[in-house]
């Protein structure tokens, strides 16, 4: 029985749609790390991530050193002023020490990953709320220095996050025209694909009709061979005839 397969143009590239989906990027190198990469990131995208990065590592180192200075046992504050402020500085150095490097390696091996970026920036934002109240107790309780150099810390990340959600509304505005490009070339393939015929593919898959079983013919015998002399026996030749009389 043969049967006739359509090869419809639009359940291909379906298929193909979904495989696409369903697979990542071809992993490159990065120009920053050499860690592996979803897509290509040109040298000035990366070069203004690191200036980004050192500028923040910088301004971590900074504000550790200040938090560190701090004499908040001897703030003219009460002593659950005092916890608060003791437990905020706790917190805070344990993220610039802990939290804050490990998001900056993760956006060093993937330069333009949005998500990478924008757990960056909310880092960020929060240090900026927390720093706030600490400078607040500084200016209320701790002496004129603890409060300057909280709040130049604050300047300092400050400056670092608007420069991030600059580069997250470049990228995003980046990766927004990649995905329309992708989507007409898209849809420019379907057309083309859907306006080509369906190919058809035969399959035979009848069984053909078994061959009978033949015997095998016997060979004829070989005829025997009446050229030849007989065997010689083991018998004398007959004697002469009695009577026979020699020769005188």
């Amino acid at each position: 029985m043969k049967r006739t397969l359509l090869l419809f143009p639009g359940l291909y590239l379906t298929c193909i749609a979904a495989a696409l989906a369903q697979s990542g990027p071809v992993p490159v190198a990065s120009p920053a790390s050499g860690a592996p990469q979803g897509q290509p990131v040109s040298y000035a995208s990366v070069t203004q991530l690191n200036g980004l990065l050192s500028q923040i590592e910088a301004t971590s180192k900074n504000t550790q050193d200040d938090l560190g200075k701090l004499r908040i046992e001897k703030w003219k504050a009460s002593g659950s002023d005092k916890k608060q402020a003791l437990g905020t500085v706790d917190s805070i150095q344990r993220n610039l020490q802990g939290a804050l490097p490990e998001i900056i390696t993760q956006l060093r091996n993937a330069p333009e990953d949005l998500n990478a970026t924008f757990k960056l920036y909310r880092n960020l934002d929060a240090l900026y709320d927390v720093l706030n109240n600490v400078a607040e107790l500084a200016g209320a309780f701790g002496s004129k220095d603890d409060l300057q150099s909280v709040s130049n810390d604050i300047s300092s990340f400050e400056g670092s996050r608007k420069q991030l959600a600059e580069r997250i509304e470049n990228l995003s505005s980046s990766k927004e025209q990649e995905l329309t490009q992708l989507r007409t070339q898209l849809k420019t393939l379907q057309a083309q694909v859907e306006a080509a015929p369906p190919k058809k593919i035969v399959v035979d898959d009848t069984e053909p009709p078994k061959k009978p079983a033949t015997k095998k013919k016997a060979a004829p015998k070989k005829p025997a061979d009446t050229t030849k002399p007989p065997a010689a026996s083991g018998t004398n030749p007959p004697a002469q005839q009695q009577g026979q009389t020699k020769p005188q």
